[in-house]
């Protein structure tokens, strides 16, 4: 069975991207990503993907028609103990945690 985790392993790499670092820049990302038990590509990989999430995270565009508009409005406006799914989704761990 194919899990997303597996899957994002196996997901082709085609795309190359380039950088320069200062020596002291290039020396504190080798560390970390020997610390981390990770390849300098991993390390600067993965670093980058969770702060290009946090930095999108809230740049989200979603469309309702009036009537939808106004039941999301009305439901913004509810005490939050009349919330039990927003409870539950924010016990989650997000893409900032």
């Amino acid at each position: 069975m194919t899990t997303p985790a597996s899957r994002k392993h196996r997901e082709a790499k085609i795309e190359r991207l380039e950088l320069r670092a200062s020596p002291r820049q290039a020396s504190a990302i080798r560390q970390a990503a020997a610390a981390t038990a990770k390849t300098v590509t991993a390390f600067v990989l993965d670093a980058a993907t969770v702060e290009a999430q946090r930095a999108i995270a809230d740049r989200r565009l979603f469309r309702l028609d009036p009537d939808r508009w106004e039941r999301f409005v009305n439901a913004l406006d509810r005490p939050a103990k009349e919330k039990p799914r927003l409870r539950k989704l924010m016990r989650r761990p997000s893409v900032l945690d």
